[in-house]
């Protein structure tokens, strides 16, 4: 629909104007081009302008980009002159940007092998730090061991710090002069406080090193803190001293077993001055500005760090360790690693925090200007890309990296403005230098012709189109301000019944006069636009993130929607495990939508109903508390643990229907841990002190238990036969005596009894003495 054409709504009345309403409208500067009833019609899209016979006199720039310098990566660091490492591809680029009109090109970082290393060791010389001087009198002959394990080019420089040598910071009273540790009974002799003393620049000279440590005595300030970024900051900028060379890599390392003083301390010394960030090294090699300048501040360590790429190394004890870890948020490319009370620890910590450095990469910018909007894609060793992010990690030397970066502007500078900003990758020398120009300008702007025929003599013709001289109207410049009549009306109405300008203008040679309003700016042939009826956020216009055009928000880079409140950034969404919205959700505007039932959080990370969730809280738990695990790189803990509250018991207690009990196992051990939300959005997690473990039996152990066991179960089923065969004799037994006692038996005849005499009857007859007798004989 004609509506939905953002560029004849955006009622430009100019090339320029046109040019600015959106990245693919054209205007055509063609003289017979439209009808006089449809000026803004010159203004469209680029087939609708051909569609309508305007081939051949049409202005449609557009952005471009030219590659500068392209040296290829290098692959091995020494050996080479500076000149000749290059870690990031292209060295310099050249945009051409037209507003809105989005361009990209790609930039490789790589990781040289064999880099060359400065590494300057920053100690502590309080008093308390007198057991760690005596354990590293001999660190520069080790650690150069293992440092050239990593490079062939290794330098070593020394520096020591205290604290500002005035009250109340340390002791100034005549007595200390010489001695502050006079009447100390624990430590009676030591020397003077100093603020910064530079001993030994940068050499491959190790065995230097370890003599310039054996010459250092510890000293004694008054208060706790100390003056250890007075020092950090002068061995930042003091490059000719120190001996920073621009094609190593820089490593300053700061052991101490305090807290700093910081910016705004030196007002209780009556130091009202704030750093300058300059350079203050006299002749000896000592800080001269300790007694008139304040500490500096966070912001301007990191602006010093970040010019002279360097990467700190906060190596602190474990009292301190949070404290540290905290800056190294404030402080961009720092590292925080525990040392031990004697600093017996420091090699394996400084090549710690060296790999650690050295397998990440991140882009930084330098210097960008306001109107040019940056979005950054990465290409991680996966291969995969990753929307949002400028940072890849777990590299390994000789990787490479890639990130594609979208520029675009927003609008139109003035003329004949460039700028310059600079990406690099944070702690590198090398960086990517990039030139900007605008294509704000058509080029038949400078055809224009003043006092034109075609203009009626009364103004100049450019681009197709009048631009009237002063008290004159029209198309043609054919009518004089003030003329009405309906003659000069019948242009002045969008449509047929509709009033004159919309009701928001006057109409003179037909020609829409808009009224002005204290809201903001009425436009439009018939003064149907303006830039304030737009969608609102919070009763901000268009959120702030985008310009409202005739009713309609045009939102800048970065963000979408009708009120452009939706950012399309997903680098917020992002969670701990490089995972969109942790798994359990989907990313809308910027910001995580949990889908997972019981999953909450800024990335979803929190859901104690979910799978895996014990072991998601044991990342947190390793690299808080043991500074080890898959977070231990310190930024990376604090910025996906910073919910996390965990403390430390002797016993766990499980009542609550709602802790979620863990467990992991740690060397034979198991460490035990609950788990619990808190209404806050914290996670609330208690931790065993020391894991459970249980010795092993011993074999002798084990085979007489098994013995014992099979005998016990022989025994235990002899005396189950032997029961149930007393329980068969009794029954039997019992069956017998009550069939005993139902017989019924006559004492006096037995029917098993037969007598040894018998007796049988027998019938006879016989003649005695003539007689007849019958009877038996016995």
């Amino acid at each position: 629909a004609e509506g939905l054409n953002l560029c004849t709504s955006g009622s430009a009345t100019s090339c320029e104007e046109c040019l600015l309403i959106h990245p693919k409208c054209a205007w055509c500067s063609k003289e017979d081009f439209g009808s006089t009833k449809s000026i803004t019609s010159r203004c469209d899209f680029l087939q609708n302008l051909i569609a309508n016979g305007c081939a051949g006199a049409i202005e449609n720039p557009s952005s471009s980009i030219s590659v500068v310098r392209n040296v290829p990566l290098s692959s091995k660091g020494s050996g080479q002159t500076h000149l000749d490492v290059t870690q990031i591809t292209p060295q310099k680029v050249a945009l051409n940007l037209r507003p809105g009109d989005r361009t990209s090109f790609r930039v490789q970082v790589r990781q040289v092998e064999d880099y060359p290393v400065d590494l300057y060791y920053l100690m502590d010389l309080s008093l308390s730090m007198n057991d760690d001087l005596d354990n590293i009198r001999n660190l520069g002959t080790k650690l150069a061991e293992e440092m050239r394990k990593l490079t062939s080019n290794f330098r070593l420089g020394f520096g020591s710090f205290v604290d500002k040598n005035i009250s109340p910071f340390s002791y100034t009273a005549p007595r200390y002069q010489n001695n502050p540790c006079i009447g100390y009974k624990l430590f009676p002799s030591c020397v003077p406080s100093f603020g910064f003393r530079h001993l030994l620049s940068l050499t491959d000279k190790v065995d230097r090193f370890n003599e310039e440590v054996r010459k250092q005595k510890v000293s004694r300030n008054r208060d706790a803190p100390e003056g250890g970024f007075d020092a950090i900051l002068q061995a930042a900028v003091c490059k000719e001293k120190i001996g920073w060379r621009k094609e190593a890599s820089h490593l300053l390392v700061f052991t101490t077993d305090d807290v700093p003083h910081i910016a705004l301390d030196g007002k209780l010394g009556g130091l009202v001055q704030p750093h300058d960030g300059q350079c203050h090294l006299n002749e000896a090699n000592e800080y001269s500005a300790s007694s008139q300048l304040d500490y500096p501040s966070l912001a301007l360590l990191g602006e010093k760090l970040a010019e002279n790429n360097i990467h700190l190394i906060f190596a602190v004890t474990k009292s301190h360790y949070i404290l540290y870890k905290n800056f190294t948020t404030l402080i961009p490319g720092t590292t925080v690693e525990i040392l031990h009370k004697d600093s017996k620890n420091i090699i394996e910590l400084i090549v710690k925090a060296y790999n650690s450095i050295r397998s990440k990469v991140e882009l930084t910018v330098w210097d960008s200007p306001e109107d040019i909007g940056l979005t950054f894609t990465a290409t991680c060793q996966d291969g995969l890309s990753y929307p949002g992010l400028r940072k890849c990690g777990d590299l390994k030397i000789g990787d490479t990296v890639s990130f594609e970066v979208a520029v675009e502007a927003r609008s139109c500078p003035a003329e004949d403005t460039s700028h310059t900003f600079t990406i690099k990758p944070a702690g590198f020398r090398d960086t990517l230098e990039v030139a900007v120009t605008y294509s704000c300008l058509c080029g038949c702007t400078g055809h224009a012709a003043p006092a034109s025929g075609k203009c009626s003599g009364n103004g100049t013709y450019t681009c197709g189109l009048c631009e009237c001289d002063p008290g004159y109207l029209g198309a043609r410049c054919e009518c004089e301000e003030g003329a009405s009549g309906d003659l000069h009306h019948a242009l002045c109405r969008e449509a047929d019944g509709k009033p004159l300008c919309s009701g928001r203008g006057e109409c003179s040679c037909n020609q829409c006069l808009c009224y002005e309003s204290e809201f903001g700016n009425i436009y439009g042939p018939f003064c149907e636009c303006d830039d304030f009826s737009c969608a609102r956020y919070k009763g901000v216009l268009c959120s702030g993130h985008g310009e409202c055009h005739c009713g309609e928000c045009k939102c800048h880079a970065g963000y979408i929607g009708d009120n452009c409140n939706c950012s399309t950034e997903m680098d917020s969404c992002v969670s701990s495990d490089g995972q969109m919205c942790s798994g359990r959700g989907a990313c809308v505007c910027g910001k995580c939508q949990c889908t997972e039932p019981g999953a909450f959080g800024e990335t979803c990370e929190k859901c104690p109903t979910c799978p895996g969730v014990c072991s998601t809280k044991r990342d947190c738990i390793e690299c808080k508390l043991f500074n080890s695990g898959r977070l231990a790189d310190n930024q990376t803990c604090q910025k996906h643990c910073k919910d996390e509250i965990i403390t430390t018991v002797d016993v766990l207690e499980t009542d609550d229907p709602n802790v979620i009990l863990c467990a992991y196992p740690v060397n034979n051990c198991v460490m035990k841990f609950t788990y619990l939300e808190l209404p806050s959005g914290k996670s609330n997690l208690t931790v065993l002190k020391e894991p459970a473990c249980s010795s092993a039996p011993s074999a002798v152990t084990i085979v007489l238990a098994v013995i014992g066991s099979v005998v016990l179960i022989g025994i235990i089923l002899l005396a189950l036969w032997k029961l149930l065969v007393t329980i068969h004799d009794r029954r039997e037994f019992d069956r017998f005596q009550s069939e005993r006692s139902r017989a019924r038996y006559e004492m006096a005849s037995n029917p098993l009894y037969r007598k040894p005499i018998s007796t049988h009857n027998v019938e006879f007859t016989f003649n005695k003495l003539n007689k007849s007798y019958n009877g038996t004989v016995d």
